[in-house]
């Protein structure tokens, strides 16, 4: 393509695939409806694992999390391995982060995590290179998590906001009076009370919407094209936001998903357990705990209200982008910038009796929402089935900049699809979570029909049949009838596994 075009990533953070207004009349996201009519929505798009680190790092490596390494959250991406930034950065273009990066952990030899967060002098100071973007303006937590700090609380305090800290979790030995009640016993997304009292305006949202908007401003004087992902972190959980989003949507209204009876007796143990009271996962959580692998039992009142929460906090982030889209559109940018909005993976809002996420493989964990937007060169209001991968990013990326792939990418570009020149780039997505040792790895195939999970160890697994069975509630595993197709399945999952090995190095001689 060309080396001059622009291009925007928009993603959110754990955001259900139906939480788009384009699709679902119960929120109102005007803006990201904008995108859907100026360009194709993709609604059979994956992440590549369910959780934040390794989901985001596949996105700029191009690689699966069994290859780059970052196999779940807790992991640091290796920093030396190539990222789209990187290569981006090298041919021309003005590359940056705004908003979350999540590539390194709370803990070890990490710029993400306590006391590092706080050291708001280091921040001023730091603004990359960073996994290969040039620019950086990072936020950690979600919410009023205690692992606040970085750029966006150098805002707060440049603002005046010299308590920031007061409206956030404590840490360990600090007080904080105005952040939501929070009961110690209270799964971490709960909160009493779901209006947060920082003012709106001194939310990280707007600070992302118009962070971003400044980043393009520079890129443009400086007559360079841009890369920039701008990185919203809600909607991920805990379940609260200022007003007026707290109250924009009635609890009463909401119609969070269920359990159906006895759909969990054909599926392994562990889904089983979620709907006990005090289930007993202790063994799988050495060393550390793993997230869905407790009691799913939740009061359905709370969960309305958690769910009108988590589609204000998507209204909220909605404002931002259209901030973002109105400002390309003012300065004549937006027919020479390929925007994609997407998140990192999906979420729970009762689906099957669970909450938030876990090692759980429906589509409501794996499918994300996905729209491509680019003025002639991506059909208008078209809706498309094609199966999407967030691995794809990057060689596509790549593509559109003009710029050949790099050998080991196991992505594959979808620009022809996104055109409409082919009607499909891949027949199949994967999905790795090895969220924790302990607890069974589970690696997932699915096609434009079936789906089958199977687990590294014991001898259960999932097979579903979307077409017949979309709610995902007859697992076919171990139904009689369904042998010869689980044998066609797992030949298929395989070779698909075969054929995205990356070959890393050139084979130049016989021997």
């Amino acid at each position: 393509m060309s080396k001059n075009t622009n291009i925007l990533l928009i993603t959110t953070d754990q955001q259900h695939f139906s939480a788009l207004g384009a699709i679902n009349p119960k929120i109102k996201t005007p803006n990201i409806d904008r995108l859907c009519q100026s360009g194709s929505r993709f609604d059979r798009a994956y992440c590549p694992a369910p959780t934040c680190t390794p989901s985001r790092s596949s996105i700029i490596t191009g690689l699966y999390p069994s290859q780059h390494g970052a196999w779940t959250i807790g992991c640091s991406l290796d920093e030396n391995l190539p990222t789209i930034g990187k290569l981006l950065s090298e041919n021309g273009y003005a590359t940056g982060l705004i908003g979350k990066a999540h590539f390194q952990p709370l803990a070890g030899d990490s710029l993400e995590k306590q006391p590092i967060l706080r050291d708001l002098p280091f921040w001023r100071s730091f603004h990359g290179p960073y996994y290969g973007f040039e620019h950086v303006e990072l936020v950690r937590n979600h919410a009023d998590e205690s692992h606040a700090g970085q750029h966006y609380a150098v805002w707060l305090e440049d603002l005046g906001l010299t308590n920031w800290r007061d409206y956030f979790q404590p840490l360990p030995g600090e007080k904080a009076p105005k952040a939501p009640n929070r009961s110690p016993d209270a799964p971490y997304w709960a909160r009493t009370e779901r209006h947060w009292q920082l003012p709106q305006n001194l939310h990280y949202t707007p600070w992302i919407g118009q962070r971003s908007v400044d980043f393009i401003e520079r890129a443009k004087k400086s007559g360079k094209p841009f890369f920039l992902w701008a990185s919203f972190p809600d909607p991920h959980p805990p379940y609260t936001v200022p007003e007026p989003w707290a109250s924009m949507y009635c609890p009463h209204e909401m119609e969070p998903g269920r359990v159906s009876p006895g759909e969990h007796d054909l599926n392994a143990s562990h889904f089983a357990k979620t709907q006990e009271p005090n289930p007993d996962f202790t063994s799988w959580h050495t060393p550390h705990e793993a997230h869905g692998c407790d009691s799913h039992l939740y009061p359905e009142e709370e969960l309305r209200k958690d769910m009108a929460t988590y589609y204000g906090m998507v209204s909220f982030l909605d404002q931002e982008i259209g901030r973002i889209l109105d400002y390309l559109d003012e300065k004549g940018l937006t027919e020479n910038t390929l925007i994609v909005f997407t998140t990192d993976h999906g979420h729970f809002l009762g689906q099957h009796g669970l909450v938030a996420k876990g090692p759980f493989h429906y589509e409501d964990m794996l499918r994300v929402p996905f729209i491509v937007s680019w003025p002639k060169q991506v059909p208008a209001a078209q809706v498309s089935n094609a199966i999407q991968s967030l691995l794809d990013l990057t060689p596509t990326f790549l593509e559109v900049a003009g710029l050949a792939p790099t050998p080991q990418l196991q992505g594959v570009s979808q620009l022809s699809t996104w055109q409409g020149k082919t009607p499909y780039t891949r027949k199949f997505a994967l999905c790795e979570n090895r969220h924790n040792p302990v607890m069974p790895h589970v690696t997932t195939y699915v096609e434009d029909r079936y789906k089958i999970s199977v687990y590294r160890v014991g001898n259960h697994g999932e097979i579903f049949d979307l077409y017949e069975d979309p709610g995902e509630i007859n697992n076919l595993w171990t139904d009689p009838e369904s042998q010869s197709l689980k044998t066609k399945l797992l030949l298929r999952m395989m070779q698909g596994i075969q054929g995205s090995e990356p070959m890393k190095s050139p084979r130049v001689a016989q021997a």
